[in-house]
């Protein structure tokens, strides 16, 4: 049995790499309405590897009883069958996932070839299910089921609550003609729910995406998606851009490899988008774009800052967004009017920054993160879609925007309020120095905040749905919370 459970600990690694690597970390796949049938794809092979886990530590499957685990063995061919169907049809798989994949299917061939002799000679014994033990193999695969069933359940739920999200089957109004909007970034946690409000509003709407599989998958045929922006004929009326494409700032290390792809996806993609409308035969009204409020640097006061406050040269975060509001920028030279949303931290429902810190605020792991004090800007989703639709409507609105909450708390109000919402207490503190240790200049993100205030949104008209952070911390904590691609409200207007 020594073989088998060889070839088994070599599948289930590669199986557990894919899975956090690729499903989880790269693709975000519980994440996203269109990966339902895929994770539930997922959750029943999890749950045969489980089984057939816990079989082979402690029983022997001897006559008759061959048949339990030869059936599971083949269903799971099914389902990998069946997997790789719906991947090709949902998303664009990157090479090494497709690589690995093949790996994972020659390793089930050895594990059939070793096993197929084995049940062979166990089918010839008397029929029943004899309990055995392998020593250590026996206590690993129960852990290793144990892990795998729980990752099935897991996976189980996110179908769930993403079936719930999926958008009412009614038909979305289609404005086959008239002026579209261009949207980068389409897919993530502020695209998708801008998408579902341009779409709701009967808005044409264009997604420049590495993914067009996904887009389509996720918005249905109402989009047009696409991953060359030299596909767009240079007749096309696209009246407006939303550029919100851009790799996440918090999360690996700031590498200088980390950093210029940060740089990349963003300004490299802005003059795409530069290229593209001075090849359009009608330039587009308006471009927004987004930023972020580290342009303002780390403030050595507390002090409201409002979209005339100064970037600080030579911190990343600053400089980045400086980069950023630049390379948008250029689009006026052709007559564009554009908007750059300098954002806060993005609250909303079942992803972004939100899931994590309710998470560890449920569980009782919230912590006050340095001294406490530093401003915590932030937004809910609906709020900056909000904005992003507000700037695309109002024509005077023109410029950088602190697309912030009024409401800007202590990270110590911040951390007590999300408990608060649980109903928790925050027993817990971070000392500044292991998280700047451990994660460099990165650290910043959390330990120096900004206290900027939406002076020019305000002037503009915008009225926030959620203005404090009570009422929205509020709203996302009680069960049934919209999730990413619900079709949103719109925030309020002024009369």
């Amino acid at each position: 049995m020594d073989i088998v459970f060889i070839v088994l600990t070599v599948q289930a690694l590669m199986g557990a790499f894919d899975n956090l690597w690729h499903h989880e970390w790269s693709a975000r796949l519980p994440q996203r309405t269109s990966a339902r049938h895929e994770l539930l794809l997922h959750a029943a092979r999890e749950a045969i590897y489980g089984v057939l886990f816990l079989g082979f530590a402690w029983v022997q499957w001897q006559g008759w009883w061959v048949l339990l685990p030869t059936a599971l063995l083949a269903v799971e061919i099914v389902i990998t069958a069946a997997d790789f169907l719906e991947e090709d049809r949902s998303r664009r798989l990157p090479p090494a996932e497709r690589v690995l994949h093949t790996l994972l299917a020659v390793s089930y061939g050895v594990l059939v070839g070793v096993i197929a002799p084995l049940f062979a000679a166990h089918a010839a014994l008397p029929t029943g299910v004899v309990r055995v033990e392998h020593g250590a193999w026996s206590w690993l695969f129960t852990v290793a089921a144990l892990v795998v069933l729980a990752w099935s359940v897991r996976n189980a739920f996110a179908v769930v609550r993403l079936r719930a999200a999926v958008p009412s089957a009614e038909p979305l109004p289609v404005a086959a003609h008239g002026p579209a909007v261009l949207v980068t970034g389409a897919t993530g946690f502020i695209g998708t729910a801008l998408v579902r409000r341009l779409q709701g509003e009967g808005r044409r709407v264009i997604v420049w995406t590495r993914d067009p599989l996904q887009a389509r998958a996720t918005f249905g045929p109402q989009v047009w998606a696409l991953d060359r922006l030299e596909d767009i004929p240079g007749e096309t009326r696209i009246d407006a851009v939303v550029h919100l494409a851009g790799a996440p700032v918090l999360g690996r290390p700031w590498t200088r490899a980390r950093c210029r792809q940060m740089v990349e996806s963003r300004v490299g993609t802005a003059r795409q988008l530069l290229v593209l409308m001075q090849r359009l035969h009608c330039p587009p009204a308006v471009l927004v774009g987004a930023s972020a409020v580290g342009f303002y640097g780390v403030p050595a006061a507390d002090t409201p800052l409002d979209e005339r406050g100064a970037p600080q040269p030579g911190r990343f975060q600053s400089d980045l967004c400086a980069q950023v509001e630049r390379a948008a920028g250029a689009a006026q030279a052709l007559g564009v009017r554009v908007v750059c949303l300098r954002m806060g931290l993005v609250l909303g429902p079942q992803g972004g920054a939100y899931s994590p810190l309710a998470w560890a605020a449920r569980v009782g792991l919230g912590a006050v993160l340095g001294s406490g004090r530093q401003r915590v800007p932030w937004i809910h989703r609906d709020d900056a879609v909000g904005l992003v639709c507000h700037a695309l409507s109002r024509p005077g609105m023109a410029g950088p925007v602190n697309a912030v909450a009024p409401d800007v708390p202590s990270q110590a109000r911040f951390a007590a309020a999300m408990a608060a919402s649980f109903g928790r207490p925050v027993l817990l503190r971070m000392p500044a120095w292991p998280l700047r240790a451990a994660l460099g200049e990165m650290s910043e993100l959390l330990l120096c905040g900004q206290h900027a205030v939406p002076r020019l949104a305000l002037a503009e008209g915008y009225v926030f749905t959620y203005p404090s952070l009570a009422g929205a911390l509020g709203v996302l904590a009680r069960p049934g919370a919209a999730a990413p691609g619900e079709p949103l409200r719109p925030a309020a207007r002024p009369s």
